[in-house]
């Protein structure tokens, strides 16, 4: 047996015995693994993915989301992937999900996987996995003490992409930052978004005017003010939310490229669910979309694009929108002794807002619980929090109590009382056990937003309480 067949042999049976001994613990066993399989053999992702027609989720927000999507769709194509649906998503993460799947030489079982890979990781992930489709969601300000602004997230991405150059991108049209990425791109290039007309009032175009307030959600924060071009200041046909929609330079001329895949209508948007037309290529579909809101327009056509990308048809791309499985913290529900609980994963000022949104399309009394840690994996700066449009949360007549929870508890008071929240419908809670119990006392459902670290330790209660699944199994 040769030295580099050895070290294969060694990378396999180690991460494989280390995910085995730490899910019997009841852990994760993400990325530990994946560490163990790179100190025999450092290049043991490329074995393990090569040949599989891998799609990559990027982006700030949205990733889990339309990965849940596009693997619910290949799998109802026949065409069962491999996942990260533990959300696992830097370079060690991914290695350990596909060594896992490997043969004990390092060789794929799986034909086709979709993955989740964050930002800053992709530049690491992509040359090894040669993905077949990149699919980039939008591109937010977040976690500043690690990502820095967006324009440093762009130029990693960017990086990323021209070391792969024969994958397809996908790229959400109305985000001027992620559909730059085209600018310098040497492969084929899809794009998908929420054209005019999906933001109209009524049948007429709503280029030139502001859309309806079911799209716009209020807040003047834009992460991409400026022509990414010329340095002019954009100028917009719509908006959807924060700097998404129909953009423009007055300058130079550069514009929201035309979507291959779009939204051009809504039907129907509900607190569970949406129905749409969407268009695919040149063909007119009506779809129906098993998750609310607006942001989740965009990751069933992000998905939708992707699937068109690989090769697969309208009817088989648009079969599994409407049952599709959420991804753990995002849109999950819980039943704890009776109470309705909805878990709604917030990390930064953009999904924070568009969370609290759907928050006003809430057609029953309810109560809110908001969490904020700002430990390594959230991003040690809060101050985002001061950008979030919790103004308007004291304007829904469904909305009780709102109670806040986490190691930054104390500045989300704050800023509530600064929202102009009344004092006496802030609850402080300073335990998980206290939570739990303020949740099984509820008089009526709760809707619980929280960040990244909060998710995972509020979850893992609720499942402990509930019988829910475990965040590794997606």
């Amino acid at each position: 047996m040769g030295t580099n067949v050895l070290r294969k042999v060694l990378a396999v049976s180690t991460c494989k015995a280390a995910r085995g001994a730490l899910r019997v613990m009841k852990k994760g066993g993400t990325a530990l693994p994946g560490k163990a399989a790179m100190f025999w053999s450092p290049d043991i992702l490329s074995s393990a993915s090569e040949g599989v027609q891998t799609i990559i989720v990027t982006g700030t927000n949205g990733k889990t989301t339309t990965c849940r999507i596009l693997e619910h769709a290949l799998a109802e194509a026949g065409k069962e992937p491999l996942a990260n649906r533990s959300g696992a998503n830097l370079l060690s993460g991914i290695t350990a999900e596909f060594v896992c799947d490997a043969t004990l030489t390092g060789k794929p079982r799986h034909k086709y996987a979709v993955i989740e890979c964050d930002e800053a990781a992709l530049q690491y992930v992509a040359p090894r996995v040669k993905p077949a489709v990149i699919v980039v969601t939008n591109l937010f300000r977040d976690q500043l003490d690690r990502y820095g602004e967006v324009m440093h997230t762009l130029e990693v991405i960017g990086k990323a992409v021209r070391k792969v150059p024969d994958s397809i991108l996908c790229l959400n049209a109305d985000d001027s930052l992620a559909a730059s990425l085209a600018l310098e791109a040497t492969g084929p290039v899809l794009y998908y978004g929420i054209d005019a007309s999906a933001c109209a009032e009524d049948d007429e175009s709503a280029a030139g005017r502001t859309v309806t307030a079911g799209f716009h959600d209020g807040t003047a924060v834009s992460d991409a003010r400026r022509c990414i071009r010329c340095g002019a200041e954009y100028q917009y046909e719509y908006h959807t939310y924060a700097h998404l929609g129909g953009f423009y330079c007055p300058s130079c001329g550069y514009r929201r490229p035309e979507a291959d895949v779009a939204v051009t209508r809504v039907e129907q948007m509900g607190q569970d669910s949406s129905t749409v037309r969407m268009r695919i290529r040149d063909g007119e579909y009506e779809a129906r979309i098993g998750l609310p809101a607006v942001y989740n327009l965009y990751n069933a056509a992000a998905a939708v694009c992707a699937c068109t990308a690989a090769g697969m048809s309208p009817e088989e791309s648009l079969r599994s929108l409407g049952d599709h499985v959420n991804g753990f913290g995002r849109q999950e529900q819980f039943t704890l002794d009776g109470v309705q609980i909805r878990m709604i994963l917030v990390k930064n000022p953009a999904g924070c807002n568009q969370s609290l949104a759907y928050q006003d399309a809430m057609t029953q009394d309810f109560h809110l619980v908001l969490c904020l840690n700002d430990r390594t994996a959230d991003g040690h700066d809060i101050s985002w929090i001061w950008d979030v449009d919790y103004e308007r949360l004291c304007g829904n007549p469904h909305l009780g109590k709102i109670c806040v929870f986490g190691d930054r508890a104390e500045d989300l008071c704050v800023r509530l009382k600064y929202a102009g929240i009344e004092t006496n419908r802030i609850v402080q809670t300073h335990s998980l056990q206290e939570l739990l119990d303020w949740l099984r006392a509820s008089d009526r459902p709760v809707n619980i937003l929280p960040n990244y670290t909060s998710m995972l330790e509020v979850r893992a209660a609720l499942q402990k309480e509930t019988g829910a699944r475990a965040f590794w199994k997606g």
